[in-house]
């Protein structure tokens, strides 16, 4: 709600009905030792100018630079009909579509993107939808677990080269469900070996793959999956679904493909916004289909043989019993979702691959003069997209800060997002990761713009080691 309509007054009347003498008694069910104590880092509320004023000023914060940061959010042209059509107030301000015949426009919307997404993955089914890519993975470690009747143990791999913000949401929400998630250590060209995994006994009930991975290198998924379907273990594939205009689908990876398919839908006409909101997605395979969270819509027939669309599927405890839901239903999300849909409505196929063909360019492309710069080489030696990791001389935020200046956002400093697992990633040495920079190139980055990147990189590190010198 915009404002907090209850004066104190209301409040204590409200208690004193109750008979309770304040807000916490409310809650004396919750025992001690759950209970977050003070939080000391939430600030106190602020009245709407205040609130108002505040987000100006963050807003602003993010005009006038031009932007090579990625690391799971990219700066993509989004198309201006895409949200001219999501704001509308049928879909701004739609609730979730419990009564069909009343919510056509937004089953049809949803089954759209379900099958878009599905066709676009490779895969039977998709759902719609779940919070975020990462919340997204930790629902398909669960869903495998359940669905995989072969191999009962609870012991998933994770490579390495997924997104760290991830593999830790994944690690909150299934730790105390007995799983164990366990890492999958990288060679030195920043992907997984598949020749190694043969010591890993006894076999997993899954293993996590992201494609491209969070160094933006693409991993061997053929041998990966192949492996893992060997062991009797599930493959999730964790995906950037922009590249799959381009890159094999993961239902087609090895002989039999992947069997779930989760990530991100941000790149699909969602502004970064400074780092969210987005939507996740998940598909799967048909045999998985009973065991996926959230909502799936079908499409039928009424009485008079016209076509309509239903909420077909949705294991949500208020509708089924409690301990075999699968919940994470996402009304909040619905709003991105359509955004996604008319986004890729709108792209097509062939307008999708020419977004990823020209971001792999661009990518490629600067990736190349980067290079040639004095004391610049590649941290991983593995083919990339349009994500990539350098060595810089100098440690990388002091490179971004003083690209920062110049109205540059360089990237992502390596050692803010995997300096705890930096054993794991594939280098000799642990510092490397504050010297390594991650760089992110979209098809919205022109030739001036990557020519101005690398003049820009190529001063920060002259200023900075005639500072140091």
């Amino acid at each position: 709600m915009p404002f907090v309509p209850h004066t104190q007054a209301d409040v204590e009347t409200m208690l004193a009905e109750i008979g309770a003498p304040n807000i916490e008694a409310l809650f004396d069910e919750i025992p001690a030792h759950l209970a977050s104590g003070q939080l000391d880092h939430v600030p106190q509320g602020k009245s709407e100018l205040a609130l108002l004023q505040y987000m100006q000023q963050r807003a602003n914060q993010d005009d006038g630079y031009v932007c090579f940061m990625g690391g799971g959010s990219y700066d993509h042209h989004i198309p201006a009909a895409v949200w001219d059509i999501t704001a509308r107030g049928e879909f701004m301000t739609a609730y979730t579509p419990y009564q069909a015949e009343a919510s056509q426009g937004t089953l049809q919307l949803i089954y759209e993107y379900q099958s878009m997404m599905a066709a676009l993955t490779g895969m039977d089914v998709s759902n719609a939808s779940v919070y975020d890519g990462a919340s997204g993975l930790a629902e398909a470690i669960l869903m495998a677990l359940r669905g995989n009747k072969k191999n009962k143990s609870r012991r998933v791999l994770v490579a390495a080269s997924v997104h760290p913000h991830y593999s830790k949401t994944s690690q909150n929400i299934v730790k105390n469900q007995g799983v164990e998630l366990i890492t999958l250590a990288l060679g030195a060209d920043g992907i997984v070996v598949p020749e190694e995994l043969s010591s890993m006994q006894p076999a997993p009930a899954a293993l996590v793959i992201q494609q491209p991975n969070f160094f933006g290198c693409l991993e061997q998924v053929d041998a990966l999956t192949d492996w893992a379907h060997e062991q009797q273990a599930l493959v999730i594939a964790v995906v950037n679904p922009m590249t799959l205009a381009l890159l094999k689908p993961p239902g087609e990876w090895g002989e039999c493909g992947a069997d779930i398919v989760c990530g991100d839908g941000q790149p699909l006409g969602v502004p970064m916004a400074s780092g969210g909101p987005s939507f996740g997605f998940l598909c799967a395979r048909q045999k998985l289909m009973r065991q996926m969270p959230g909502r799936i819509i079908g499409r039928t027939q009424d009485v008079d043989g016209k076509q309509g669309y239903t909420l077909t599927l949705q294991a949500r405890e208020q509708h089924i019993r409690r301990g075999k839901a699968t919940s994470n239903i996402c009304t909040n999300q619905g709003l991105l979702v359509t955004a996604g849909t008319i986004y890729l409505s709108l792209m097509g196929p062939q307008g999708l691959a020419d977004v990823a063909h020209a971001s792999l360019q661009n990518a490629r492309n600067l990736r190349e003069k980067l290079l040639c710069l004095p004391g610049v080489t590649a941290l991983f030696t593995a083919v990339t997209f349009h994500e990539f990791a350098i060595k810089l001389p100098i440690h990388a935020r002091k490179v971004i800060a003083h690209m920062c200046e110049q109205g540059i956002l360089a990237g992502l400093c390596l050692a803010d997002f995997v300096k705890e697992t930096a054993s794991d990633v594939g280098l000799a040495q642990v510092d490397d990761l504050d010297y390594g920079l991650l760089v992110a190139v979209t098809e919205k980055r022109t030739d001036e713009e990557i020519a101005a990147y690398v003049n820009a990189l190529q001063a920060a590190i002259s200023a900075t080691q005639e500072v140091e010198l």
